[in-house]
């Protein structure tokens, strides 16, 4: 399985996936990071991938990604081409306003907005990290939470734990209004 976190430099994508391997990893999964970023570190493209399996990973880098997070459009044009058909690809609404036509299958939620919301657009990344989690399951909650509590600063750890349970939240919505919808006719 392969995930990208995308979006620009100073979002918390790295700290974000090196969280998510710790839950990973606790669950019994091997896993391999790596991540890119400009030589902007504020503002430029940034992304870190995960490359995870039962067995030992025997290439890090992503190819053919599966789980695809979008924190801004400029993580578009680098990454899109890299999802699986089928792909789920989450984006936020406020800073990737509009995910182009692909064989992929496109979600939109409030990240950025949900964590202003909470008092730090700081903490959008940890929003998606839940959201990521309650839509595809692909670890278990409470390892992402010990995740969370071991790799956050004493003083920001409430925030991040409001910013999880908001994630999880709006991937939980996001995941029962999409079975909810009618079929089309």
């Amino acid at each position: 399985m392969e995930i990208r976190l995308g979006g620009t430099g100073g979002q918390g994508l790295i700290l974000s996936a090196k969280m998510l391997a710790d839950a990973l990893a606790r669950g019994g999964r091997r896993v391999a990071q790596s991540q890119t970023y400009e030589p902007t570190s504020r503002g430029g493209f940034c992304h870190s991938d995960l490359v995870v399996s039962h067995v030992e990973v025997d290439y890090p880098l992503a190819t053919a990604i599966d789980y695809l997070v979008l924190l801004d459009r400029i993580a578009l044009k680098p990454s899109l081409p890299l999802a699986k058909p089928g792909a789920l690809v989450i984006a936020d609404t406020r800073l990737c306003p509009e995910l182009p036509e692909g064989k992929y299958t496109g979600c939109s939620l409030a990240l950025s907005r949900t964590a202003i919301d909470l008092g730090s657009e700081r903490v959008t990344n940890i929003v998606a990290l839940g959201a990521l989690v309650a839509l595809t399951g692909v670890c278990e909650r409470a390892a992402l939470e010990r995740a969370v509590r071991a790799d956050t600063p004493r003083s920001f750890l409430d925030l991040n734990l409001e910013a999880l349970e908001a994630g999880f939240r709006l991937g939980t919505e996001q995941s029962v209004r999409r079975v909810a919808s009618p079929a089309p006719a």
